[in-house]
């Protein structure tokens, strides 16, 4: 049987700049901002030899909307505690502070973002 993997993902935003504010200062990271027509979108950093999904932040706001219910992405970090002592600093609330899984497979956070989205995070550490 073939094995399915996600491989890409949208994080709808009510604000671009807010958002990307938020993600910026909480990963550490430099989003690519860009205009495709009617979408608003800025990319998260994408390396596709690590294995993981690429993703964005989305404005459009007929067809996008933050929600704290549904899927829920995971981010996955070295040590998840660095990112989510700035969550709130960068305009966030932690949900489910860090929490271990089990030994073998780690820990793990539950956050609101600054639009509303429910998100989390995983690490081994």
């Amino acid at each position: 049987m073939k094995a399915i993997t996600v491989e890409w993902f949208e994080i709808p935003v009510s604000d671009m700049e807010r958002a990307m504010s938020f993600y910026e200062r909480v990963f550490g990271i430099k989003l690519s901002h860009q205009k495709l027509g009617v979408l608003d979108m800025a990319w998260f950093p994408f390396n596709d030899a690590s294995g993981g999904a690429g993703g964005t932040l989305v404005k459009h706001d007929d067809f996008y909307a933050p929600s704290t219910s549904g899927t829920l992405v995971y981010f996955s970090s070295e040590n998840l505690a660095k990112e989510l002592l700035r969550v709130e600093s960068a305009g966030g609330r932690v949900l489910i502070p860090k929490t271990q899984i089990s030994p073998e497979i780690g820990y793990m956070a539950v956050f609101i973002d600054s639009e509303g989205n429910r998100l989390a995070l995983h690490s081994k550490k």
